[in-house]
């Protein structure tokens, strides 16, 4: 959950295209947790954007990584919600699919979270565009049918989403609009936003209401039509790609959506369709 193992490789650039339509893209900041390392907040935002100088895509998310082998770091990104937007610490997930936030009804969710961040609760009254998804609605029949569970009716549409360390959250889906960052032709930025279906979570467990490991919530970049990538895709905000580009030796990196511009970049496809097999060596 949230979680990219680097193993021996200290840059690792990967490049994943969903399809080809498009119209424009986007920017969102990304920081990161460090295992192993104390860097602070503010040492690792000046070294991410000056990698971010280098780099630039719809939506890019400087991010950053631990220079030990082997070790495991989870990114988060700060994104606003709502109308008047709201900031919410959100982290990073690439084997997930849904967008989720801590929702005003978590009873258990604390104020804080890693390195003493303030956690906000969303609470879709406070926003003028915030609004509940009903079952009847064409985005929770899909959901509904790919997880098998019933639905029907104005009944509000819900989620229980688990993951692989044992930890879910449990809550309700809403729609508002989230606030991004968007790159114009002469590669500058300006304020964009789109409109997008996530959870509001009512009841996590386990390190997502850990208070040194939580966050406001998990941004979910699985290939699913529920997640926030595929949505933004759907509605020609940005390009159905992304990638993402971590250097474990010095932390810091890029993860970026939609057209990736990277003169001084060497690509290499993914191969899908064989498996290696390395034996451990004992």
């Amino acid at each position: 959950m949230g979680k990219f193992d680097f193993g021996w490789a200290s840059l690792l650039l990967v490049i994943l295209v969903w399809s080809v339509n498009v119209v424009s893209e986007g920017v969102i900041k990304v920081n990161s947790k460090f295992t192993g390392l104390e860097r602070n907040l503010r040492a690792l935002k000046a070294h991410d954007e000056m990698r971010h100088l280098h780099i630039l895509a719809g939506i890019d998310l400087p991010i950053g990584g631990t220079g030990h082998p082997n070790s495991v770091g989870l990114y988060f990104a700060e994104i606003g919600i709502g109308t008047p937007p709201n900031n919410y610490f959100v982290q990073v997930d690439t084997g997930s699919d849904i967008m989720w936030v801590n929702c005003i009804a978590c009873q258990r969710c604390p104020k804080r979270g890693y390195r003493n961040i303030e956690l906000t609760l969303y609470n879709p009254r406070d926003s003028l565009t915030g609004k509940l998804v009903v079952c009847g609605q064409s985005f929770c029949k899909d959901f509904y049918k790919c997880s098998g569970l019933g639905c029907s009716g104005n009944s509000s549409c819900m989620y229980d989403q688990a993951y692989g360390d044992g930890s879910s959250t449990r809550g309700y889906f809403v729609e508002d609009v989230v606030q991004y960052n968007k790159v114009s032709g002469d590669l500058q930025t300006k304020s964009g936003n789109g409109s997008v279906i996530f959870g509001c979570g009512y009841s996590q467990s386990a390190d997502l209401i850990s208070s040194d490991e939580t966050f406001d919530g998990i941004l979910g970049f699985g290939k699913s039509n529920s997640s926030i990538l595929s949505q933004l895709a759907s509605s020609g905000k940005v390009k159905k790609m992304f990638a993402h580009c971590l250097d474990g030796v010095n932390g810091g990196g890029i993860f970026a959506i939609g057209n990736v511009v990277q003169p001084e970049v060497n690509m290499t496809p993914l191969v899908t369709n064989k498996y290696v097999h390395f034996p451990k060596r004992l």
